[in-house]
């Protein structure tokens, strides 16, 4: 197995997660992914969400599955049968999971030579964790070097997500191993600016006070995340929008790249926003 190291070439593992369901990770995962790729790197996301099973069809090859994340895990298949290309970016690939099997099938040693294997080809593999802190999101979180913790501006989602840090913190190979701890940031997903102000959601002052943890990127409430799932295409890769900005911008922070935060919206100007010019 592969020892861990802080420096040479290896594939580096990040983990999308969250302590709630709901939130958008997944589609999360599968921007995130593809804005990556669509950037020249090797990338692949694999679904840990072993029963539900909803990545590949978020990325629009649900009809392509024959073998899956377990089938290799088990060793009844080759990695390289499982995994499925992109047919839109040819830098990227799916790694899809089990949607009649349960958590108890990931091993912990089938999951880190799944991990050690693709450490080889890839230069990214994005961990899509199912929500909360049972085993299949602690299998994901493990062998992570990065956590992007995925969470909404309302209280319950944010307290939860704190959970999640705490087990990245101290439940990871590199807590054990006394390594640089897992590096995590957070990604609010479905902000509202409209339901801040009217004290329904959470200021994103107030979520990174609680969370302290760098703040990766504001993904708003848009259409356009829901229109792009239910084609089977990742927001990013979709018509242009404020959630695919938001996305691109995520991803380029988590390259390295200082971009400044925006917030944006598709919310149109009503009457009254237009004749004054701002929106109502």
């Amino acid at each position: 197995m592969t020892q861990l190291k802080e420096d040479g070439p290896r594939g580096r593992v990040i983990v999308i997660t969250s302590g709630k369901g709901g939130v958008g990770k997944t589609t999360s995962a599968a921007a995130i992914s593809a804005a990556i790729a669509k950037r020249g790197h090797k990338v692949v996301v694999i679904d840990f969400d072993v029963g539900l099973r909803n990545l590949d069809m978020i990325m629009g090859c649900e009809r392509r599955v024959v073998f899956d994340f377990i089938n290799v895990v088990q060793g009844d298949a080759r990695l390289s049968q499982a995994l499925i290309k992109d047919k839109r970016v040819d830098t990227l690939s799916i790694l899809p999971t089990s949607q009649t099997r349960d958590k108890d099938a990931l091993t912990s040693e089938g999951v880190e030579k799944v991990l050690d294997e693709l450490r080889k080809d890839f230069d990214y593999i994005i961990c899509d964790s199912p929500a909360g802190i049972e085993r299949g999101a602690q299998m994901a979180m493990y062998y992570a070097d990065e956590a992007v913790v995925v969470t909404n501006p309302e209280v319950s989602s944010v307290r939860d997500s704190d959970r999640v840090l705490g087990l990245l913190a101290s439940k990871t190979q590199r807590a054990e191993k006394g390594l640089e701890p897992v590096k995590s940031q957070v990604l609010l997903t479905r902000h509202d600016q409209g339901r801040i102000d009217r004290g329904e959601m959470m200021a994103v002052e107030d979520v990174l006070e609680l969370l302290a943890v760098p703040l990766l990127g504001i993904v708003p409430e848009s259409t356009a995340v829901l229109r792009a799932s239910n084609v089977g295409m990742p927001v990013v890769l979709d018509a242009p929008s404020s959630a695919a900005s938001a996305y691109e911008d995520a991803v380029a922070r988590l390259l390295g790249e200082d971009v400044p935060m925006r917030i944006g919206s598709d919310k149109r100007p009503g009457l009254l926003g237009r004749f004054f010019g701002r929106s109502a």
